[in-house]
């Protein structure tokens, strides 16, 4: 089994910035890479971004490149999102996902264990 627990929602304005964390315990040692996905009222759940267990690789959704950041501490099985330049079209609620498969891409079935996500509200 393995736990996620998402940690640093709030209510930012327009322009700020926060950092969600994302701590697994359990048994972790198959874990591959961590995503983290996004879902707003209405909308379906979309990727946001992934990265390797080990930070090797990365990959960005186009709509948060170069705004968005995943980096982790493997030593503390935590994995964090920074987000700067927030707009008000970031506000959802934010999942982190483990991933066993080595290359996970963008697709939610590609992920095996979800947290149960944190809420970010970006105001204007």
């Amino acid at each position: 089994q393995v736990q996620l627990v998402e940690s640093g929602g709030g209510a930012v304005q327009a322009g700020g910035s926060l950092r969600l964390s994302c701590a697994a315990s359990g048994r972790t040692l198959s874990t591959n890479a961590m995503g983290w996905f996004r879902q707003a009222p209405g909308k379906e759940r979309e990727f946001v971004g992934v990265s390797s267990w080990r930070g090797i690789s990365t990959r960005y959704a186009d709509s948060v490149k170069g705004r968005f950041t995943i980096s982790g501490d493997i030593t503390k099985n935590t994995v964090y999102l920074q987000m700067n330049s927030l707009k008000p079209e970031d506000t959802a609620v934010y999942y982190c996902a483990l991933a066993i498969a080595r290359s996970p891409g963008a697709l939610a079935r590609q992920y095996d264990y979800w947290g149960q996500g944190t809420q970010v509200t970006v105001s204007s």
